[in-house]
């Protein structure tokens, strides 16, 4: 039997839409970005990438998520509104080697400190030490606002076509990206694609 939600303008889902749904949208909650293909073929036992872009197609034809053409996570909700006033802690971020965040629940109250709306702005920890000349430590906060561009030498948040996400700063060239570390013992990563989650508007540090 098909789903409808409370609200009148929702499409009829079925049960395995409405799994798949709630499945892309806990993942968008707890880390500010959607799984990949291959996390929800695994988390639904769907062993065809096909199928699971079948159900894809099906949400995005009813008006309840968007995809990004050849960005493997690049899912977006139509229809989430935030609930909260407080930041969601999405997880963990790399900043050395590229790193896929580590999930977990809870939520930083910075909305306030940062004039922040709190939909479109979250925070993440950061794991390593390549932005350390940037003052930022491994095991402080960033303050991200979620947007999808992003100015030469900005520092962001990006997500490579693997689905892989690193905070690094943000510098396209002609023909690649470069993320750029703030710590002159690394290197650069350089990828054909990427995509800019959100860009840093503030750093939280715990002293004790």
């Amino acid at each position: 039997m098909g789903w409808r939600s409370s609200l009148t303008d929702r499409p009829t889902l079925t049960e395995r839409q409405q799994a798949i749904y709630e499945f892309i949208r806990d993942k968008i909650r707890s880390r500010g970005y959607g799984p990949t293909v291959r996390e929800i073929g695994d988390a639904f036992e769907i062993r065809s990438p096909n199928g699971v872009m079948c159900h894809l197609r099906a949400l995005e034809k009813k008006g309840l998520i968007t995809r990004e053409a050849n960005m493997s996570r690049a899912i977006q909700l139509t229809q989430e509104g935030p609930t909260s006033t407080a930041l969601p802690l999405r997880g963990r971020i790399a900043a050395g080697v590229l790193h896929e965040a580590v999930e977990q629940e809870d939520s930083l109250d910075l909305a306030s400190v940062f004039g922040a709306d709190s939909g479109e702005t979250f925070a993440l920890e950061v794991h390593g030490d390549s932005m350390i000349e940037a003052q930022i430590d491994d095991g402080d906060y960033v303050v991200i606002r979620r947007q999808e561009t992003a100015r030469h030498g900005d520092m962001v948040v990006a997500q490579t076509e693997d689905g892989e996400a690193t905070l690094k700063y943000w510098k396209p060239e002609r023909s690649r990206i470069k993320l750029e570390p703030a710590n002159r013992n690394m290197d650069p990563i350089y990828v054909q694609d990427a995509r800019v989650l959100g860009v840093v508007v503030g750093v939280v540090r715990r002293l004790l």
